[in-house]
C-alpha cells in the first residue's frame, strides 16, 4: 500500500503545483490589463491634451491622481472584504469593472468625463493585488514567496510594455485620418478607439477567474483564546501596523518614494522623448514597450529571486535588501538620462534604470506578507497602496508637471523636472530602506522569537 500512495501523491503534489502556478500566471495576465489600462494614457499625452484642451499639470492629475485618489481609497474596504470572503470573486468583480471604465475613457469629451472614467479605473484595480498577495501567501511556502510575486509582478511591464505598443501601433495605423466610423459609435479619434481595443478584452479575464479559481485555505492565521481562528476586524490591520509603526513607515514610505522614481519614468518619458528628440508617438511607443519588455520584466524577476536567494542564505530582513540594492543602482541612471542631449545615450541610460527601478515590486510585498499574520494581510498591502499610489504616483508625476509649467516655464524642461524628482525620490528611498533592514529584523523577532 505504500508504493500504490506515493505516485498517488506525487500525482496530486503535481496538480497542485501546476494549479497554483495557473493562479499567478491568470492574475498576472489581470495584472498586464491593468497596467495596460493605466499606462495607455501616457503614450497619448499630445494628442489628449490638444483634443481636450489639457495643460501638463491637468493631464497629470488625470494620470495620477484621478486613479491613484481612489484606487488608494478604496484599497482598505476592498481589502477588509478580502480577508473576509472569496477573493477571487472580489478580483473578477474588479478586473470587470475597470475593464469597461477604461473603455469609458475613449468616450471623454472634457476633463470632468476622463476624469471621472480614471476614477472608475482606480477603484476596480484596487481589488486585484491586496487579494492576490493575500492568496500567494496561502498557495506558496516563505521561500519560494519572492519568486511567485514577481511573476506575478513582471505583468506590471508587460502591461506597460504593451500599452505603449499597442497604443504606437494604433496611432501609426490611424495616422493621417482625424476620426475613423466605428459601427454603432460613430466617429472616434484614434486615442479613444485606444482606450476601446485594450479595455474590453480584460472583461473576459474577469469571467475566467470568477470560473476557474478557488479561494484557498488561509493559513497563518490567528486564533483566539479557544483556539478558533480569531475573526478579522477593519481595525485589525490599523493596529498591527501601529505595533511595528517604525518599520512600517520605513517600508511604506521607503518603497513609496522608489516608486515615485519609477512612475516619475514611466509617465513622463514618452512626452520626454517626444519633445526633446523629435519622436513620434509611434516611434515612442515602440521603442519605450520594448525597454519595458525587455528591461523591467527581467529586473521584476532577478528582484524575486534575489529576494528568495537572501532568505535562503538566512536574511530575515531579505526582501527590505532587496529594496536597498535596487535603489543604489537606480540612482545614477535614472537621473542622467533625462539630461544628456544624444538620443542612443539615454536609451542606453534608460534601460539599467527601468531594470533596478522594477526590484521593490516583488521585494516590498514579500516584506508585509512574510511578516503580517494571514488575516491582516490584504489590509496591510492596501495601506501601502495607499501610501504608494498617493505618493509615487499621484504625487510624483505632479510634482514633474507643476516644475515645467510652474518653475521652469516650458514643455520642454520636462527632462529637467524629472531629475530632479527622481534623484531626492532615490536618495529618500536609500535612506528609508536601510533603516527599515533593522526594523524588520526586530519586527521579525517579535512577531516570530523561533525564527532565527
Amino acid at each position: 500500500m505504500t508504493t500504490l500512495a506515493k505516485p498517488h501523491a506525487t500525482e496530486q503534489h503535481s496538480k497542485r503545483y501546476l494549479y497554483e502556478w495557473y493562479v499567478v500566471l491568470l492574475f498576472m495576465v489581470a495584472y498586464i490589463f491593468s497596467f495596460v489600462d493605466r499606462q495607455i494614457l501616457a503614450l497619448m499625452i499630445e494628442p489628449i491634451k490638444a483634443d481636450l484642451q489639457l495643460s501638463d499639470t491637468e493631464f497629470s492629475l488625470l494620470h495620477g491622481l484621478a486613479f491613484s485618489l481612489f484606487y488608494a481609497f478604496m484599497g482598505m474596504p476592498i481589502a477588509y472584504l478580502a480577508d473576509r470572503f472569496s477573493r477571487p470573486r472580489i478580483i473578477a468583480l474588479g478586473v470587470v469593472f475597470w475593464s469597461f471604465a477604461t473603455a469609458a475613457c475613449g468616450f471623454s469629451k472634457n476633463f470632468l468625463h476622463m476624469f471621472l472614467a480614471r476614477i472608475g479605473v482606480g477603484v476596480g484595480e484596487a481589488a486585484l493585488s491586496p487579494s492576490a498577495y493575500s492568496m500567494f501567501s496561502d498557495l506558496f511556502p516563505k521561500e519560494k514567496l519572492g519568486r511567485a510575486v514577481g511573476v506575478y509582478s513582471i505583468g506590471s511591464f508587460v502591461g506597460g510594455g504593451i500599452a505603449f505598443l499597442v497604443g504606437g501601433y494604433v496611432i501609426a495605423m490611424l495616422k493621417g485620418s482625424a476620426t475613423i466610423e466605428v459601427a454603432l459609435l460613430g466617429s472616434m479619434k484614434a486615442w479613444q478607439l485606444a482606450f476601446l481595443i485594450v479595455g474590453l478584452p480584460g472583461v473576459l479575464v474577469g469571467l475566467l477567474i470568477w470560473l476557474t479559481v478557488r479561494n484557498p485555505e488561509r493559513k497563518g492565521a490567528q486564533l483566539d483564546e479557544h483556539g478558533n481562528v480569531r475573526k478579522v476586524a477593519l481595525t485589525d490591520g490599523l493596529r498591527f501596523i501601529a505595533r511595528h509603526r517604525a518599520t512600517f513607515s520605513c517600508h511604506y514610505l521607503g518603497f513609496s518614494f522608489y516608486a515615485m522614481a519609477l512612475f516619475c519614468m514611466m509617465s513622463w518619458t514618452p512626452a520626454l522623448y517626444i519633445r526633446k528628440f523629435g519622436m513620434s508617438p509611434e516611434q515612442a511607443g515602440f521603442m519605450l514597450g520594448s525597454i519595458l519588455l525587455l528591461a523591467n520584466t527581467t529586473g521584476v524577476l532577478f528582484g524575486g529571486w534575489l529576494t528568495d536567494h537572501l532568505a535562503k542564505r538566512g536574511y530575515t530582513d531579505a526582501a527590505m535588501r532587496t529594496g536597498v540594492i535596487g535603489a543604489v543602482g537606480m540612482l545614477v541612471p535614472a537621473v542622467l538620462y533625462s539630461q544628456v542631449d544624444q538620443l542612443w545615450l539615454s536609451v542606453t541610460l534608460l534601460i539599467p534604470a527601468m531594470f533596478f527601478a522594477s526590484f521593490p515590486m516583488p521585494a516590498s510585498t514579500a516584506a508585509m506578507q512574510i511578516l503580517s499574520p494571514n488575516q491582516v494581510r490584504a489590509q496591510v498591502s492596501s495601506v501601502f497602496l495607499l501610501i504608494s499610489n498617493l505618493l509615487g504616483l499621484g504625487l510624483g508625476t505632479t510634482l514633474v508637471a507643476l516644475l515645467t509649467d510652474r518653475y521652469f516655464g516650458s514643455p520642454l524642461a520636462v527632462g529637467q523636472s524629472m531629475s530632479i524628482i527622481s534623484c531626492v525620490a532615490s536618495l529618500l528611498a536609500i535612506v528609508l530602506l536601510l533603516k527599515g533592514c533593522s526594523c524588520f529584523r526586530q519586527s521579525m523577532q517579535r512577531e516570530y522569537p523561533a525564527v532565527p
